[in-house]
């Protein structure tokens, strides 16, 4: 597939895997960045990864050389709250996640509770703390007829040499034992997360390009949105993948200069 031939006004990067890995840029993807600014375009930066603050993406960015704000940041923990806010505001949570996302909802005005008569609904998320008493309170909460919401469906977590489980694999668990479906993934590709995404950016979809390592978010996010989407083989999806797949990014990328007409 060919590269893009036109500059966009907005742009949208994932960030693990396609502008950084661990603690250091990906080939290519400061200079790009710093290029599309330049030329006026719009950069904004999404994360399914609720076990940090956007703050601390906005400082990790500018610490490699990406000088970012904090209004440039998406998170899928920012989009949950304001999921829940608009239908559950003040709710009583059961919450299997880091403690990051814990502090947000709390923030926001949520009830953090450890028992499930009292849970109004149970939240799962990226939590390398998961243990079977956390399994043990969703599945009494559900039972006891708590709503059931989470922040993302990523299979896995890229780092450096490889992945960690992330919240699909608690979303399931939780799924498997009480035989109640998630009733929404507020992440990507969900529809809450592009909608936040495209208000940041204050552009029409078709104005705007999101780039990302993985196909089932990232790109079907974009294209579910009515933006170009690029896949950049750079983080958790291979050539071999992509031609398995049934999902068709508008482009493919080697490295993110190839975003550069």
């Amino acid at each position: 597939m060919a590269r893009p031939d036109r500059l966009y006004r907005g742009y949208v990067f994932d960030l693990d895997g396609t502008v950084y890995l661990g603690d250091a840029l990906l080939p290519t993807a400061g200079d790009t960045i710093t290029r599309l600014r330049a030329l006026g375009c719009r950069t904004v930066f999404l994360s399914n990864n609720p076990t940090h603050p956007p703050d601390e993406y906005a400082a990790k960015l500018t610490r490699l050389g990406l000088p970012t704000p904090l209004g440039d940041i998406l998170v899928s923990t920012q989009v949950l709250v304001r999921f829940l806010q608009e239908r559950m505001p003040g709710a009583r949570l059961f919450v299997i996640g880091e403690e990051p996302l814990v502090r947000a909802l709390a923030a926001a005005g949520f009830e953090i509770v450890a028992e499930a008569a009292r849970t109004e609904a149970v939240i799962a998320s990226f939590d390398r703390t998961f243990a079977y008493p956390k399994l043990q309170g969703a599945f009494d909460a559900i039972r006891a007829g708590a709503r059931f919401f989470a922040t993302n469906g990523d299979r896995y977590c890229p780092v450096p040499g490889g992945g960690e489980p992330d919240a699909a694999s608690v979303i399931a668990a939780v799924e498997a034992c009480t035989g109640v479906s998630c009733e929404a993934i507020v992440g990507k590709p969900s529809r809450y997360m592009s909608d936040a995404a495209l208000a940041m950016l204050d552009l029409p979809a078709a104005e705007c390009l999101i780039t990302g390592d993985r196909l089932e978010t990232d790109v079907l996010m974009g294209l579910n949105a009515g933006m170009a989407a690029a896949l950049a083989l750079t983080g958790a999806t291979t050539a071999a993948m992509l031609g398995r797949s049934a999902i068709e990014p508008t482009f493919v990328l080697g490295r993110l200069g190839e975003l550069l007409p």
